[in-house]
């Protein structure tokens, strides 16, 4: 079964700190960043009623007592800039120092500030960022790219803003949509317009509200691709298709055999050889940048010289140096391109994770290779896969923690 969408729980997490009325989440993904999260806001004042098994939070922001989240907290978690959005819609204020997450390349913060300072904002950044919302208001807000934390910070701190606000160039990943679909459900009026634009009319209060999670579209795309790696036969179940046509173009111009049906995707044993590829991350509906490490794995397995490329992170590749110690073909051209050419056979040894995506990447890796595979840095799955180990070893992998 697919786990909720980690990149919408966590600014659906920050939204709810926008009303005063109880807020339900439903299909929440129990992860380490999910943790982190609940934990940030339960220490801002917010009431945190949490059923692990079940999935479920609720969450009730009845009386914030601080603006400043904790900040051993916060630079464990990219995702906690949502938090700037979320505090000064609802506060005026907040307090922070920079955020923290995977080390994959440079992740400024200043298309957030400029977008912010359009809505009003004061922004003083130092060792901390401290941001000044008394005047804040709607404004014409264009981002210099489509940054996906960009358009959600500013979608949170304008759904209170009084005044319109047009968010121009904005992203459009499901999680985007998703925190627009939920905080409509809160009374917030907004609505996409054409051309990546989003309109809001800022209002006086928001209510609560409960929301059921997508399935994690990156988990449907790491787990695909796992699967046609190791030749098996695995189903999939509690997808989501509307999201996954660049996943379904990427599984079929590899040649890999997979049947949908309902809310589920079977991959089954290759029926010819797979074939290379040239990929480029892209916004979406193209395959993210979170997409395309597991593909690499694949790579290997495949006819050809694959080319993956990456414009978005410069040190997005830093799997590829673990690959090649398991014997794979391939090589960085710059820091945002690498090739792969294969067929070539893997062969287990001790590697290391430096991030969530890479670390699923060389689990696939170690479980389509020959012989036994050390990966160090695991605890960065945590982070992004809910109960991995146990959910491998139901379908047939043999893995097991041994140490972290």
């Amino acid at each position: 079964m697919i786990q909720g969408s980690k990149n919408a729980a966590l600014p659906l997490i920050a939204a709810s700190l926008l009303t005063e009325e109880p807020v339900r989440l439903e299909n929440i993904p129990d992860i380490r960043d999910v943790r982190v999260m609940a934990d940030m806001v339960g220490r801002l004042g917010a009431e945190i009623n949490w059923d692990r098994d079940g999935h479920v939070i609720a969450i009730r922001a009845k009386a914030l007592t601080s603006s400043a989240p904790d900040p051993d907290l916060t630079k464990k978690l990219r995702g906690s800039i949502l938090l700037s959005g979320a505090l000064l819609g609802r506060l005026r204020q907040v307090t922070l120092p920079h955020p923290g997450g995977d080390a994959i390349g440079a992740r400024p913060l200043q298309t957030h500030f400029r977008a912010l300072e359009a809505l009003g904002a004061q922004i003083s950044a130092g060792e901390s960022i401290t941001i000044d919302g008394m005047s804040l208001h709607g404004g014409d807000v264009t981002l210099e790219e489509p940054s996906v934390t960009a358009t959600e910070n500013t979608i949170l701190a304008a759904v209170l803003a009084p005044g319109k606000t047009v968010l121009r160039l904005a992203a459009y990943e499901p999680h985007v949509q998703e925190l627009v679909a939920f905080l409509q459900k809160m009374g917030g009026e907004i609505r996409w317009r054409e051309n990546l634009q989003i309109e809001i009319n800022g209002s006086r209060r928001l209510g609560g509200a409960q929301h059921r999670i997508n399935p994690d579209e990156l988990e449907i795309s790491s787990f695909a691709t796992l699967a046609a790696a190791t030749r098996s036969d695995v189903t999939l179940e509690g997808i989501d298709p509307q999201y996954l046509d660049a996943v379904f173009l990427q599984l079929g111009k590899m040649g890999v055999a997979y049947e949908r049906n309902g809310s589920s995707l079977r991959i089954t044993p290759p029926r010819a050889a797979y074939q290379s590829f040239r990929v480029q991350s892209g916004l979406y509906p193209k395959l993210g940048s979170d997409h395309l490490p597991p593909f690499a794995v694949l790579a290997t397995q495949a006819e050809g010289t694959s080319l993956i490329h990456d414009w978005l992170y410069e040190k997005r590749l830093n799997y590829i140096p673990e690959l090649q110690k398991m014997g794979a073909n391939c090589r960085i051209l710059d820091p945002h391109r690498a090739v792969i050419t294969g067929p070539t056979p893997l062969t287990g040894c001790e590697i290391l994770s430096l991030d969530i995506r890479s670390g699923m990447t060389l689990v696939i890796a170690g479980l389509a290779a020959q012989g036994r595979t050390t990966i160090a840095g695991v605890g960065h799955l945590e982070r992004g896969y809910e109960r991995l180990e146990e959910r491998l070893l139901a379908i047939g992998a043999d893995i097991k923690r041994v140490n972290e």
